[in-house]
């Protein structure tokens, strides 16, 4: 056979070979035997080892793995992977539905007379994960992480058969599809089944078992674990349609599996409907669900609604209620976090719940205990809160002991025997010693060294324990102290492992000041409020001559956090720290490259861009946008300000911004607004 002949018989066999993936992992409906398909496959991965220069790594063959991954490197979303908010109950839904109508105006004489038009999808119970195409390729798989950046789990993802390597149909040219990858239950259960007989632990549950097996090296490993994926939301420029569920149905005709039960409800009752009816029927379902994602489903509607901090303003998960089990409380015991806030923990006679054999459950704190009158010796219900964290949501009275008595929350410390004290307005209590109390001095340093903040990942808890025990270190500043000749002696610690530490600790030197602002520790300043106080205040030393009232007028920042910052700031103790962390070289300001040009004059303007661009790339632009005031959008809607317009900008755009009267502007067009 020769070149030529061989190019074009493997050509032919991958494309069979294609088509009868598809037809079995998606449309569940395979028109050959298996052993037709292992022998065509067979064929083929003989052609490529006598013709490796027509080996490709879209080719069905590398769908059985082999790759060694040592690490997966971190890679950033482009667009946000939110996390969505959480309902309960007909009442929560009913306010997601008002707040839609509210915030799309559709009121009449203070009565909604308008149903919005929602689609109702299963909540897959596994890891969510981002897939990028490009050309029709399938070029990254990203993985949640942290909603900001992720996992590069590419390799590991080829190996699932219902993710296509190659598309087909008309796509558009680059495109990113969200969607969620599992392992189906009877999969789920052999496997356990097969450990079982070798002795081997068994898997907690599905859902652990899918996010444990992406993250393996070895990607032959991974497929023999049979995962599968179902996709459910669809990025990028120049989209089909401008509706989700029409979207998705093109999706399909592309080559995704995208779950057939989606369904378009026209208002909340119909949302309710479908809830009421998978409530009871996925438990036929022979993959795990853990409730029903509501979305809006007109994409302009989206873009009018926007989003929080955290999540969409026009979608929610409805959580179904939780797998229950009775078991018998056997002792409480109280935590100490890292600011101090105590967190009382119910200590459980084992007991198997939702895959998992739970022993601990929170009790979040005395009002709680209070509300559920709960003693030890009780017999106490158990449910998954989201069907991921244990809680005790009431008492079997009927088992109650005659001689029970009842829980007294403790006024003082477990650690360090401070008395406990709690603030009017909040529910814990907390212990004020925070600078001698060693779980919370521990906790400080644990989160300042954290990923999201300083990112020391060569110093991990178990060294920090010896460190704060051999008296090295009493804070976060006294890090900036510590010597190789130091920590050497430590348990377990190699020359190696003492380089990296000291190197770590160092190289924390670069993070930028709004992860240095989150890192040291303020009580309720999150990740979020910091990138929005650095952004606001520019320096630390900015921070500290503002007044309450100015502190107020940052976005996000409320009357709790102001005070919190106040006092924070106006701790002896803290004064000296920040002071010490000042001299190491730590970034208390942001960059001459972030202050740089940082105005209002886009302040309250929205801008979509589309196309290619000449003098600065689209990500630059959208952070002058930001640095200017602005904002930044995907899609076009009434909101928008102007359409950034470059090169070969989406046709389905410029109608769109034509039809609404949007003005388009060019770079130059741009530049001279900011300049």
């Amino acid at each position: 056979m020769t070149p030529i002949e061989a190019n074009h018989k493997i050509q032919l066999l991958s494309t069979e070979l294609e088509k009868h993936n598809y037809n079995y992992y998606v449309l569940d409906n395979p028109t050959i035997s298996d052993y037709e398909f292992d022998k065509l496959l067979e064929e083929l991965i003989n052609l490529e080892k006598q013709f490796p220069e027509f080996l490709s790594e879209n080719s069905p063959s590398q769908r059985v793995g082999g790759q060694i991954t040592k690490s997966f490197d971190s890679v950033k979303h482009q667009y946000a992977m939110l996390s969505l908010s959480n309902s309960y109950n007909q009442d929560d839904l009913i306010d997601f539905d008002r707040k839609v109508r509210e915030g799309l105006g559709i009121v009449s004489n203070g009565l909604f007379d308008e149903q919005i038009q929602y689609v109702c999808e299963l909540k897959f119970d596994g890891l969510s994960i981002s897939l990028i195409y490009e050309n029709g390729i399938l070029k990254q798989a990203i993985t949640r992480g942290d909603g900001v950046q992720g996992d590069d789990v590419t390799t590991n993802a080829r190996t699932i058969k219902s993710i296509p390597l190659k598309l087909k149909g008309n796509y558009p040219p680059l495109f990113e599809i969200r969607g969620e990858i599992f392992m189906p239950r009877p999969v789920f259960d052999n496997i356990n089944k097969e450990r079982e007989e070798l002795g081997d632990a068994l898997m907690a549950n599905p859902r652990n078992a899918a996010s444990g097996s992406m993250k393996m090296q070895d990607s032959a490993q991974v497929a023999k674990r049979k995962l599968d994926c179902f996709l459910y939301y669809l990025l990028g420029e120049n989209l089909p349609h401008q509706s989700h569920f029409a979207n998705m149905h093109e999706a399909k005709t592309w080559g995704f599996k995208i779950s057939e039960d989606a369904k378009i409800c026209n208002g909340i009752n119909e949302v309710i409907d479908f809830i009421n009816y998978w409530d009871k029927e996925r438990y036929n379902l022979p993959y795990d669900i853990d409730g029903i994602v509501i979305k809006v489903n007109d994409y302009n509607q989206q873009q009018n609604l926007g989003f929080t901090a955290k999540s969409p303003r026009w979608a929610i998960a409805y959580k179904f209620k939780a797998e229950q089990v009775s078991t018998e409380l056997l002792s409480i015991s109280y935590q100490v976090g890292r600011t101090g806030a105590i967190t009382p923990v119910a200590n459980l006679q084992p007991v198997a719940l939702g895959g998992t054999t739970v022993k601990r459950a929170s009790l979040h704190n005395a009002d709680i205990i209070e509300k559920l009158d709960v003693r030890i010796g009780d017999f106490v219900f158990v449910e998954k809160g989201g069907e991921i964290i244990p809680k005790i949501i009431g008492v079997d009275l009927t088992k109650r002991k005659a001689d029970s008595i009842p829980t007294q929350y403790i006024k003082n410390c477990p650690e360090c025997g401070t008395e406990l004290m709690r603030s009017e307005g909040e529910a814990n209590h907390y212990c004020p010693n925070e600078n001698a109390c060693a779980p919370q001095v521990i906790g400080r340093i644990e989160h300042f060294v954290s990923r999201k903040a300083m990112n020391i990942d060569s110093l991990g808890g178990e060294t920090i324990v010896q460190l704060y025990k051999a008296g090295l270190v009493n804070n976060i500043a006294d890090l900036y102290d510590l010597k190789k000749e130091q920590v050497l002696p430590l348990e377990r610690m190699a020359e190696k492992s003492a380089n990296n530490l000291i190197d770590g600790i160092e190289a924390s030197k670069n993070i930028p000041f709004e992860r240095v602002l989150y890192a040291i520790g303020i009580r309720h300043v999150g990740e979020t409020t910091a990138k929005k106080i650095a952004k606001k205040v520019k320096s630390l030393d900015n921070l500290l001559v503002l007044s309450k009232e100015e502190v107020l007028q940052i976005d996000e920042v409320g009357e709790i956090i102001a005070i919190s910052i106040s006092n924070y700031f106006n701790d002896p103790i803290n004064k000296t720290i920040i002071e010490k962390l000042k001299h190491t070289g730590l970034k208390f300001e942001l960059s001459d490259e972030q202050q740089q040009g940082g105005t209002d004059k886009l302040k309250d303007l929205t801008f979509v861009i589309s196309g290619v661009f000449e003098k600065h790339s689209r990500e630059q632009y959208k952070e002058m946008i930001e640095l200017h005031g602005g904002k930044n959008s995907g899609s076009i809607s009434k909101k928008t300000s102007f359409v950034l317009a470059g090169d070969n900008m989406g046709p389905e755009k410029l109608k769109k911004a034509q039809s609404l009267g949007v003005k388009l502007i060019n770079e130059n067009d741009f530049l001279e607004m900011i300049n």
